[in-house]
C-alpha cells in the first residue's frame, strides 16, 4: 500500500509541475512546422529541377545539393534565368513569357502530384517487348526515357491528339500538344536533351536514328494499367534541325456512337436509317481535322458485326475494331485502295469502309460496289457537300452513277465545347440577340468560356460535332442527272447552303449552353 501511495503522490506531483505556467515548453511548436515544412519543399523542388533543361548534366549532383538547402530559391532562380533567355530569343513580352512559365510550373506541379496515383507509362517497338529493356542503362539513357515516357505520358493524360516536337531556335526546341484541334506550348527543351528525346522515339517506332535529313515515318504502341494506345511517328529536317510529329490513335473507341458525337433529332434518325440500308454510299466530307474518322467509326458501332461482314480499307487504321477485317494501306508493299478494294468485292461483304477517297479508280470501284448491292461508308477532302459531288465529276464519276449509288451526304465541323465547370451567362449585344431571335432560338442560356483549372485556363473541355445532312432525294437526283447542270452555280449554291446549315446548328449548340459564338464562326469562316 505504501508503494502505491508513493507512486499516486509522485504522479501528482509531475502532472502539477507540466501544469505549471513557469515552465516554458522544451520546443516552439510553430517552428517545428516551419522546419518540417521547408524540409518537405526542399525535397520536392530537388525533384523538379532533376532533369531541367538549364541543368547541365555534370551539374546535376551539385545542383540538387543546393537545392537540398535552398529548396524554392534555386527553382526561382532557375526560372528566373530561362525567362530573361526566352525573352532575348523571341519577340515575346515579359508578362506573356512569365505567365506561360506559370501555367507551366502548374502543370508539372500537377504531374509530379499525379505520379503517385496515375499509371506508368510503358512504351512498346514492333515486336511488342518493352523498349526500357533495350534502352541504355547508364543515367543519361534512364533520364531520356524518363522525358520521353513523361511527355508522352502528359499528351495522354490531357487527351492529345498530336505531339509536335520541333526547333524553335537553333538550341531550343518546343513540345506542343493539340489538345481540342489547338496547339499549346508545354515544354521547352535544350537542343540536346530534344535530340535524345527524338532519338530515342524514334528508334521505339522502328525508324533509322541516323538519317535525319530525308521523312521518316513509324509507329509504335505504349500502354498503361488500363489500356494501349497506338502512336503514329513522322519525322523531317527542317530548318534548326528535326522536327517530330506523333499522332495518337484510338483513344475513345468504346465511346463512340452517333448519339455522343453531336446527332439528335431528324439528322440522327435520316443517319440511322442510312446505316440500317442493306446498300448504297455514305460520303462524310470536311476539311482535315474535322472528325470525319471518328463519325465512321460511330456508325460501325450502330451495326451488328454478327449479322453483317464489315471490311475496311484505311491509311491508317485508327481504331480497332472487334469482329471486323481491318486492312491497311501500305504503298511500298503496293497496297492502294483501289487494289484492295479489288480483292475485298472477292470476300462478301455486307460493309466496306473506305478510309478516304483520293483518286479516280477508287471512287469508281467504289460507287460501282455501292450500286451492286454493298453498303459503302466513305471519306472525302471537301468544303461542303455539292463539293463532294462536283469532286466525284471531276474525278471522272458519271452523274448517272453518282445519282445511282449515292444515298446519303454528311459535311461536319469540330466545334469545342464549354468548359462545364467555368463557364458564365455571355453578355450579348444587340445584334447578336437577333441573330438568334432570326433563327427562332433563345439567348438566355448563352454562356461564354472563362478559364479555370480543370480546364488549363482555357474555358474549353472537349469538342463535339455540327453537320449538314444532305439525303439524296429526287430533285437533287434530277439536278445532278441535268446534263446542263452547271458545276460552278451548284459548287456555288452548295457552299451557301452548307454554310447557312452549319451555322444554324452551331447556333443551337449556343443557344443550349454548350458552346460559344466565337467557336462557330471559327470553324465554319473556310466557308464564307
Amino acid at each position: 500500500m505504501m508503494d502505491y501511495s508513493m507512486g499516486g503522490r509522485l504522479l501528482c506531483t509531475l502532472a502539477a509541475t507540466l501544469s505549471a505556467d513557469s515552465v516554458p515548453l522544451l520546443f516552439n511548436p510553430i517552428k517545428l512546422v516551419l522546419l518540417v515544412t521547408w524540409l518537405y519543399l526542399c525535397l520536392y523542388f530537388t525533384q523538379l529541377v532533376q532533369f531541367h533543361h538549364l541543368v547541365p548534366a555534370n551539374r546535376r549532383a551539385v545542383v540538387n545539393l543546393a537545392t537540398l538547402v535552398l529548396g524554392p530559391l534555386v527553382m526561382v532562380l532557375l526560372y528566373v534565368i530561362d525567362i530573361w533567355r526566352i525573352v532575348r530569343s523571341s519577340d515575346l513580352r515579359i508578362m506573356d513569357v512569365i505567365r506561360d512559365k506559370i501555367d507551366g510550373f502548374l502543370d508539372i506541379v500537377r504531374s509530379v502530384e499525379g505520379k503517385r496515383t496515375a499509371s506508368r507509362i510503358i512504351l512498346l517497338d514492333s515486336s511488342g517487348q518493352n523498349f526500357a529493356e533495350s534502352f541504355g542503362k547508364d543515367r543519361e539513357s534512364k533520364a531520356t526515357l524518363q522525358v520521353t515516357e513523361n511527355v508522352i505520358g502528359g499528351a495522354l493524360q490531357r487527351k492529345a491528339s498530336d505531339i509536335l516536337i520541333d526547333p524553335k531556335t537553333t538550341d531550343a526546341f518546343s513540345v506542343r500538344y493539340r489538345i481540342d484541334g489547338m496547339l499549346r506550348v508545354m515544354d521547352e527543351l535544350t537542343s540536346d536533351k530534344a535530340a535524345a528525346v527524338i532519338n530515342s522515339i524514334k528508334a521505339v517506332a522502328g525508324m533509322d536514328i541516323a538519317e535525319r535529313r530525308r521523312p521518316q515515318d513509324g509507329a509504335f504502341t505504349a500502354k498503361d494499367d488500363t489500356r494501349s494506345y497506338s502512336f503514329r511517328v513522322s519525322s523531317a529536317g527542317v530548318l534548326g534541325g528535326e522536327k517530330l510529329s506523333l499522332r495518337v490513335l484510338g483513344q475513345n473507341t468504346d465511346l463512340l456512337n452517333l448519339r455522343n458525337i453531336g446527332l439528335a433529332g431528324a439528322a440522327l434518325q435520316i443517319v440511322e436509317d442510312a446505316v440500317a440500308r442493306p446498300s448504297g454510299m455514305i460520303i462524310i466530307c470536311g476539311p482535315t481535322g474535322s472528325g470525319k474518322t471518328t463519325t465512321l467509326y460511330a456508325m460501325l458501332n450502330s451495326m451488328d458485326f454478327f449479322s453483317r461482314n464489315v471490311v475496311t480499307v484505311e491509311d491508317p487504321v485508327e481504331y480497332v475494331l472487334p469482329n471486323t477485317s481491318q486492312i491497311e494501306v501500305n504503298v511500298k508493299a503496293e497496297i492502294t485502295f483501289a487494289k484492295a478494294l479489288r480483292s475485298i468485292l472477292r470476300q462478301d461483304p455486307n460493309v466496306i469502309v473506305v478510309g478516304e477517297i483520293r483518286d479516280e479508280e477508287t471512287a469508281s470501284i467504289a460507287m460501282k460496289a455501292a450500286e451492286t448491292g454493298h453498303l459503302v461508308i466513305a471519306t472525302m477532302h471537301s468544303g461542303s457537300n455539292s463539293s463532294a459531288i462536283v469532286r466525284l465529276i471531276d474525278l471522272g464519276i458519271k452523274p448517272l452513277l453518282i445519282t445511282a449509288s449515292l444515298q446519303l451526304l454528311i459535311s461536319q465541323r469540330l466545334v469545342r465545347k464549354l468548359c462545364p465547370q467555368c463557364k458564365r451567362p455571355a453578355v450579348l449585344n444587340d445584334a447578336q440577340i437577333q441573330a438568334f431571335v432570326q433563327q427562332r432560338l433563345d439567348p438566355a442560356k448563352v454562356c461564354a468560356a472563362v478559364g479555370c483549372d480543370e480546364c488549363d485556363n482555357t474555358g474549353y473541355a472537349g469538342r463535339m460535332s455540327i453537320f449538314d445532312i444532305m439525303p439524296m432525294n429526287s430533285k437533287l437526283k434530277t439536278t445532278i442527272a441535268d446534263p446542263n447542270l452547271a458545276i460552278t452555280a451548284l459548287e456555288s449554291n452548295g457552299n451557301a447552303k452548307c454554310r447557312s446549315n452549319l451555322r444554324r446548328e452551331g447556333l443551337i449548340k449556343v443557344a443550349s449552353g454548350l458552346t460559344t459564338l466565337e467557336e462557330v464562326k471559327r470553324v465554319t469562316s473556310d466557308l464564307d
